[in-house]
């Protein structure tokens, strides 16, 4: 299955502000506010996932109750409020957040990967926190022949995936906990934050001959075996098992 376009900003917020609003004035006249609000603040929450950046999912996703909050349009009672925050915790858990909170990797940013890193058919390959699975896609397109896998926290988030990637094995799990040697190559695509203790990790468990790619964020203080640029100016990190520190300038 193809990647879904992403509508241009403003417009995924316009268009989820919009149908929430809608869906919340149009289900008040047959359920109660509570339920409405539970409704909108869903479509707002799901339509999160449209936007390219941290910043821009969160302003998507509490733009509609910070409205109708500040507007008082609707009567609900206190604990209602704590409807949007539940849902976004279940998209985005609180565990998660240190890690990359869903960013989707682009659909053509692994191309070459499978030059730099060439795998040997039926080779195991995991993407650790796959999201909707755009990574998992962008994997298939370079290793065809490769059994694709994801582990994913939320689990909402891999439900979806899974839906979207059925020939991949998708699983929720906390990829740290996950043992990651049995796979011929690991892809990231996290926060400059995480890439030392996914450093750590690879070192410590995968085999010598494997592979690690990270997508934007290098992993400090290593040697990477090479580089794919892309445009914009990311570029996909490729390490070879084991890590080798990097010459000091």
């Amino acid at each position: 299955m193809p990647a879904l376009p992403r509508p241009p900003w403003p417009l995924p917020a316009l268009l989820a502000w919009t149908l929430a609003w809608l869906l919340f004035t149009g289900l008040q006249r047959v359920v109660s506010p509570v339920w409405a609000l539970l409704a909108a603040s869903a479509v707002a929450v799901a339509a999160s996932l449209w936007g390219s950046t941290w910043w821009r999912r969160g302003l998507i996703a509490a733009g509609f109750p910070l409205a109708l909050a500040l507007t008082g349009w609707a009567s609900v009672p206190p604990w209602a409020w704590l409807v949007p925050l539940g849902l976004l915790l279940v998209v985005y858990p609180l565990n998660a957040w240190r890690d990359a909170p869903v960013f989707p990797t682009p659909r053509h940013a692994l191309r070459g990967l499978n030059t730099v890193a060439p795998l040997a058919p039926g080779a195991r390959v995991l993407d650790a926190g796959c999201g909707l699975g755009d990574g998992l896609i962008a994997l298939r397109s370079v290793y065809p022949h490769a059994r694709i896998e994801g582990v994913e926290w939320s689990w909402l988030l891999r439900l979806l995936c899974g839906l979207r990637c059925r020939w991949a094995r998708v699983r929720r799990a906390d990829m740290w906990a996950q043992d990651w040697s049995a796979y011929a190559l690991v892809y990231l695509f996290q926060r400059p934050e995480s890439m030392a203790r996914a450093g750590a990790k690879a070192q410590a468990e995968m085999p010598p001959g494997t592979w690690l790619a990270s997508l934007e964020f290098a992993v400090p203080g290593t040697l990477a075996q090479g580089q794919l640029r892309l445009p914009g100016g990311r570029v996909v990190w490729i390490y070879r098992l084991p890590l080798a520190a990097a010459a000091r300038g």
